[in-house]
């Protein structure tokens, strides 16, 4: 149709390209499409008739002017897509002239097209170069958007960027990691899928395969993509390609089905009900652009009158097609004649449904884009009774600079482009339900918005259907959570998304799925059974409330008892000669130093603190130096009272009762002095030790100085060898009860007790090095009262007959 100002129209009714051979000899024949027509691409065509009809009948656009049109077949093919493009940038109307010259009103001021990306590209190379914007309804490649390659390319469909994007956050959000990948051969496709590998990657998914295939590829080929999904263990797949290419591999897989597949498809194919035919696909899921309404297109695509359909070749393909008949009477061999019988509005054909208006409604924005970028450049200042100027020549960069402003809203829906030529991008979620009548039905169940903030694209509103018409969504991943506790492992050249579970190291947890590492617990934490969280250790020291606690207590106390029962016997009997003989202010002083040794260990039980630490090993070491004075001052007598029977001997008046008590509080005192410095330089405290046990923390009490500690044991060994020494030289002197006899023996006691005490003390874990030094005070104290005082009580209770001095001072 011809008019003031042309906008050219490019689409791929047919998807192929007849082959011409070239002789060289003769002029070539015009290049011709072959294969069926698409009907959903003459809807297009239609629809953009349709819109500059609307355009031209309208009084609010464009007043005074008049819109024409020339609509070219691209056959899917770059080549004659770039024929087209010449042809409408040099005015040429094969259409309209038989002849050789030019028409002026061949000139375009616009394209809409190509439904394809790369067609688009050819295009939109050789339409930059005169300024001349094309506006693209369904070329979706992302690489269109560089506006240093393409700077005239405009589309009213989004990016393939967002749809990847959109594609790959659908995926993790059902939290799918192992997918399978196929896409066209061509940019479409190309570019679609490594935008959206770019994006899955981001997000950690992994990719089982990637194939590429195109609709003409050697039947072998697509026989090897078809394998590879029957053989493949990924669940998902995620097909970018155009819905002529899909159709040629799912024929294939028909003939022999691969196991059940959830199919996520990108927009080129999901909204295309010719693809409604494979029933398999049930469940399939993708993104389509949001369906609209457009008043008054389903009377015009329904008003075909034989007139129309007879001027072009196109209509009368599709007629002929649709009804099976011949409108041509002289051509019609093996088909019936067309006999007007023929009721469009009965065929169930793309062409006619106008249920789902997706791809349709971008070419009337496409359309009314141009339109509204042509009126703000002709007559910016009009009134709705002033006609624009349609005399005026537009000058192409002015026209292309009103194109980049457009913003209005046409039927509810919002026009305009960003820097990039590319519209705001929102989808329709879109799932293939089988419906009641056993039809698969595309079914819209949510939007995305990509404008929305991170994790708020989605909005699903509706249950969605999965592969064989699940309800559950379906598990596709390389290898199955590992549950926390445990970490991934990576399994040897595989992806990320392949691995094996291991259970975290001792001391170490996870506690989320999938962990990629297992974090160690606090210090003073251990980890459950379950390795998923820390628990507080269980702190231990020797209780009171344990057996072994108790066992040592009843000891201590049971010590203390004895000693105090034995100074209650020496005190009654304090007149006998065998209480009189063995020194008796000595004896109860050792009775009484044995009490407190006895008394001492109990500062050993219970949980340590502060004062309990210092006064246990401070009370332990003056009250055992207080018993060894004692000892070694009646070895002392002893050796003393002996000399002092020689004649002309008077040694026993310088170590009288005096002189005893004077060594007792000097071997105490240096103990004391010990003790004090330890206690003020560096004083023993209490510790949570966390070396010893991994799983236990040992409340214990450090030495502070180690020093200190091994000086106040050392101090207390040096007296007990030296009382020893003392007790070995007196052990045979000429007396019927010896008392350094019995003093020997609980020497040789008290020594081989503290020899094993050290390494037992410095070997033994934990609360058992408190128990070790607890028996080794009631074992030494124990070894002293009865070896000293134990034959003494026996005589004075059992053999009184014996307590004489005639038979203590008896020789024999």
């Amino acid at each position: 149709m011809d008019g003031n100002y042309i906008i050219g129209g490019v689409f791929t009714i047919h998807h192929y390209k007849q082959n011409v051979k070239l002789e060289y000899t003769t002029r070539p024949e015009p290049s011709k499409c072959s294969g069926s027509i698409d009907s959903r691409e003459l809807r297009l065509s239609h629809a953009m008739v349709f819109a500059i009809e609307e355009i031209n009948n309208s009084t609010e656009l464009l007043p005074g002017v008049t819109l024409g049109y020339q609509i070219h077949d691209s056959c899917a093919a770059v080549p004659l897509a770039v024929q087209m493009a010449f042809q409408l940038l040099n005015g040429r109307d094969p259409v309209f002239h038989t002849s050789d010259n030019c028409s002026q009103s061949g000139a375009v001021v616009a394209i809409v097209g190509e439904s394809g990306s790369t067609p688009s590209m050819s295009m939109s190379r050789v339409m930059g170069a005169f300024n001349i914007p094309l506006v693209s309804h369904f070329a979706t490649c992302a690489c269109l958007s560089d506006k240093q390659q393409y700077p005239t390319f405009f589309r009213t469909i989004p990016s393939d960027q967002f749809q990847a994007d959109a594609l790959a956050k659908l995926v993790k959000r059902f939290g799918w990691t192992w997918i399978g990948a196929i896409h066209s051969d061509s940019d479409y496709g190309n570019n679609g899928m490594a935008s959206f590998l770019k994006a899955a990657k981001k997000v950690g998914i992994c990719v089982e395969y990637t194939e590429a295939f195109y609709r003409t590829y050697p039947h072998s080929r697509i026989q090897r993509v078809a394998e590879v999904i029957r053989r493949s263990t990924a669940t998902v797949i995620v097909a970018f390609a155009s819905s002529g290419d899909l159709k040629i591999l799912l024929e294939e897989l028909v003939r022999e089905p691969s196991p059940p597949r959830q199919w996520l498809g990108s927009e080129s194919w999901v909204t295309n009900p010719d693809m409604l035919k494979f029933n398999f696909f049930t469940g399939a899921l993708g993104f389509g652009i949001q369906r609209s309404i457009i008043p008054g297109l389903r009377e015009f695509l329904l008003d075909l009158s034989p007139s129309k359909m007879s001027a072009s070749p196109v209509l009368t393909e599709f007629w002929e097609d649709s009804f099976d008949c011949k409108l041509n009477t002289s051509v019609a061999a093996n088909k019936r004649v067309c006999d007007g019988s023929e009721d469009i509005r009965t065929l169930q054909s793309q062409y006619t449904d106008t249920s789902q208006l997706r791809i349709t409604n971008m070419v009337y924005k496409a359309i009314h884009a141009i339109a509204h970028a042509l009126h703000n450049t002709l007559c910016p200042n009009t009134s709705s009774t002033t006609q624009c100027d349609k005399s005026l020549k537009i000058e192409a960069e002015r026209f292309l600079t009103q194109l980049k402003k457009v913003n209005f809203t046409q039927n509810g829906y919002a026009v305009s482009f960003d820097m990039n030529g590319d519209p705001v991008a929102t989808y329709e979620l879109v799932n293939w339900q089988r419906g009641e009548s056993g039809t698969i039905e595309m079914v819209t169940v949510g939007l995305y918005d990509a404008s929305l903030p991170e994790g708020q694209e989605f909005h699903i509103h509706r249950n969605i259907t999965w592969m064989d018409g699940s309800t559950q969504v379906p598990a596709s991943v390389c290898s199955n959570s590992c549950p926390p506790g445990t970490r991934r492992m990576l399994q040897r050249g595989k992806p990320i998304c392949c691995y094996d579970c291991i259970q975290c190291a001792e001391g170490e947890i996870s506690n989320v799925t999938d962990s990629p590492d297992c974090v160690p617990c606090p210090e003073e934490f251990w980890p459950n059974t379950q390795r998923d969280t820390c628990l507080p250790k269980p702190v231990e020291y020797l209780s009171f409330h344990e057996v072994l606690g108790i066992i040592l207590a009843a000891f201590s106390v049971g010590g203390a008892c004895l000693a105090i029962g034995t100074a209650a016997v020496f005190f009654r009997h304090r007149n006998s000669p065998i209480v009189r003989a063995n020194n008796s202010e000595l004896s109860f002083l050792l009775l009484f130093s044995l009490t407190l040794c006895f008394l001492c260990s109990l500062t050993f039980i219970g949980a340590p603190s502060q004062w309990s630490c210092m006064l246990r090993h401070t009370a332990f070491g003056i009250t055992f130096v207080l018993c060894m004075s004692c000892v070694l001052g009646k070895t002392i007598v002893v050796l003393m009272a002996f000399r002092a029977t020689l004649p002309g001997s008077n040694v026993m008046k310088w170590f009288g009762p005096p002189q005893q008590r004077i060594t007792v509080v000097s071997f105490t005192s240096i103990q004391v002095l010990i003790c004090t410095l330890w206690l003020v330089l560096s004083p023993p405290f209490p510790m949570r030790n966390l070396t010893i046990y991994k799983r236990r923390i040992i409340l214990e009490c450090a030495l502070g100085s180690a020093i200190g500690f091994w000086a106040v044991l050392g101090y207390i060994g040096l007296l007990a060898v030296f009382c020893l020494v003392l007790a070995v030289l007196a052990r045979k002197l000429p007396d019927n009860f010896n008392e350094a006899k019995f003093i020997t023996f609980s020497m040789l006691i008290f020594c081989a007790v503290w020899i094993t005490f050290i390494p037992a003390y410095v070997s033994s874990p934990g609360k058992f090095t408190v128990a070790v030094e607890i028996f080794a005070i009631l074992a030494s104290s124990f070894g002293l009262i009865l070896c000293i005082f134990a034959p003494k009580c026996f005589i004075i209770v059992l053999k009184p007959e014996r307590n004489t001095k005639k038979l203590l001072m008896n020789k024999n």
